[in-house]
């Protein structure tokens, strides 16, 4: 007797069987994820956008009649075996159709819900800390009167830099 049948070797067996179908639910459903509406709603956009924009692709790739005309059932043995060809949609487009509809959604989902408005709030209260900080190190440094008067033009003109403008 090698123990495989032994309830201990069943139960280890199932519980082996149960972890494999958790990782494999986990790798299809995914985990929680510990994120705000606010984060989660921007993640859908910009994930959907990217959906919509690689089904665009996808239908581009396509032929001008195969947007329209295409197989749409093959069967295998049977009376009514054979290729069902007919005018519809490709699937591509399908997809495209409704990717951009969910797009619009969630867009207007994120806008409802003010995103951009907070969005553009924490960039100016960022902003803010950024002025008071500066403020404070420019104080403490006790420049002498010539390098006081070159603050207002170089300290914005680096401030533009870090933000991705022109010098």
């Amino acid at each position: 007797m090698h123990g495989a049948a032994s309830p201990r070797a069943r139960d280890a067996a199932q519980r082996r069987l149960a972890e494999q179908e958790a990782a494999r639910q986990v790798a299809t459903l995914g985990l929680p994820v510990d994120i705000t509406p606010t984060d989660a709603l921007l993640q859908e956009v910009q994930w959907t956008a990217g959906h919509v924009q690689w089904l665009r692709g996808k239908v581009a790739e396509l032929e001008e009649q195969d947007l329209v005309w295409g197989q749409t059932k093959v069967k295998e043995g049977g009376d009514d075996r054979g290729t069902t060809e007919e005018a519809k949609p490709s699937i591509w487009y399908v997809l495209y159709e409704a990717e951009r509809k969910h797009l619009v959604t969630v867009c207007t989902a994120a806008l409802k819900a003010g995103v951009e408005e907070r969005r553009v709030r924490l960039a100016e209260q960022q902003g803010d800390l950024v002025a008071l900080a500066i403020t404070r190190i420019l104080a403490a440094l006790d420049l002498t009167p010539d390098q006081q008067a070159r603050v207002p033009e170089v300290v914005p003109r680096e401030l533009r830099v870090i933000a991705g403008g022109a010098a």
